[in-house]
């Protein structure tokens, strides 16, 4: 198992179309588990395989109290339910600390196949439904930045940049502590 590096808003490779799984190989399954492993450890709640730089169509994705029942997506496809749309604020791991609401269904069907290529057709709604539309945006070339005014794009774009220096100087610094012996 790996940690994988998450890219960072505005990277153009987040700006790639996934293509799909062609089929489950021991190399997905190896990836869907790094993914899962990458995803618990940036404490995030769903990740998209684009997010990772592994631009197929890939989604892991946890929302259980204990971190403990993880979902796998595979060449995913979604269906709106109903047509109103209910605001809901989203984060993502490629946007860190930029919290904003996003307009979107909250009832879905989405049709997938399991980490071992079984076909699954499931009506998901609430959380669950946005957070899938929120993944299938990233292997579309999509952050959900991209529903928000300019204004508040360029301000994401600027609070990423901080983070990303913030944590670089952390990063620094844990390296130029002596270990103990």
């Amino acid at each position: 198992m790996a940690l994988l590096p998450i890219l960072s808003y505005p990277d153009p490779r987040l700006r790639t179309i996934a293509t799909p799984v062609k089929e489950v190989t021991a190399e997905i399954k190896t990836l869907i588990t790094d993914m899962i492993e990458t995803m618990y450890d940036a404490e995030g709640i769903g990740l998209a395989a684009s997010q990772v730089d592994r631009h197929i169509q890939l989604i892991v994705m946890d929302l259980s109290e204990d971190k403990d029942t993880p979902m796998v997506f595979i060449n995913p496809k979604i269906t709106p339910l109903v047509e109103e749309k209910q605001p809901y604020e989203e984060g993502c791991l490629s946007v860190p600390d930029v919290y904003d609401k996003v307009e979107r269904p909250n009832k879905v069907r989405i049709e997938a196949l399991d980490q071992d290529g079984q076909a699954m057709d499931k009506e998901v709604e609430g959380l669950l439904a946005v957070c899938i539309q929120h993944e299938m945006d990233h292997l579309n070339g999509v952050i959900f930045v991209d529903y928000l005014s300019h204004l508040k794009q360029t301000r994401a774009r600027d609070k990423v940049r901080k983070v990303l220096k913030i944590r670089e100087k952390q990063e620094a610094d844990k390296q130029l502590q002596p270990t103990s012996v």
